[in-house]
């Protein structure tokens, strides 16, 4: 007879699995992708490091899962965001708020998922993360378009533009460094909110209203 698992050997598995990433994300969070390694990870999540090798063969895998988790977390939150937008020139606003809020909340991690330089593998990994987040900011894009509230353009090239500035401008090397004051973190993400909107050809008046209307995150210390 096939060995079954109770579903408490599954839920106890997928919670130890949970945990490994969350402690492979506070050490990203901390010093970058440099900084994941099965064995530090192992000693944050209260394991050992054996166990982390039963769950990802190596830090490839262990990234790649990183990725992908927070990949779904930014999608959800550019969703939800939008979703609750009146129609959708609001909702690429939306979408364009959240992510620059979160990416704010937590720069070191954001720059780590998204433009750090890494190894190759590594690397192949985070580019189906950027790819998704244009992808979105593209449908957004194109909506609006359909709507007749942008001009003519070419959907895909426009929001790699897009999350290429925003990414450099917040999180980047480039970036100037922001206080932690929500006054002043909210203005940093009104004014990316702006010029991204300006960029795929929305008028200064009715972009500046839009930055007014949208409704910015809760500004925190983590990204949920």
């Amino acid at each position: 007879m096939a060995y079954r698992r109770t579903d408490n050997v599954v839920r106890r598995l997928a919670a130890r699995r949970e945990a490994i990433l969350e402690a492979a994300r506070a050490a990203a969070t901390e010093g970058g992708m440099a900084a994941v390694h099965i064995v530090p990870v192992a000693a944050r999540a209260g394991i050992a490091a054996g166990t982390v090798y039963r769950y990802f063969p190596g830090k490839t895998e262990l990234v790649a899962e990183l990725v992908a988790m927070a990949s779904e977390r930014e999608l959800a939150a550019m969703r939800r965001a939008a979703s609750a937008a009146p129609g959708p020139l609001s909702a690429l606003a939306a979408s364009i708020t959240a992510f620059a809020a979160r990416a704010l909340q937590a720069r070191r991690l954001t720059w780590a998922l998204a433009g750090e330089p890494a190894e190759a593998d590594v690397d192949a990994a985070r580019l189906a993360f950027r790819r998704a987040l244009a992808g979105e900011f593209e449908t957004r894009i194109r909506a609006a378009a359909a709507g007749g509230h942008l001009p003519e353009q070419d959907a895909a090239l426009a929001a790699a533009a897009l999350l290429g500035a925003l990414i450099e401008g917040l999180v980047g090397p480039l970036a100037p460094e922001i206080s932690r004051e929500v006054a002043t973190l909210r203005e940093a993400v009104q004014t990316m909110t702006l010029l991204s909107l300006r960029a795929v050809g929305v008028v200064d008046a009715r972009a500046r209203g839009l930055v007014v209307q949208t409704a910015l995150p809760a500004v925190g210390d983590a990204q949920n």
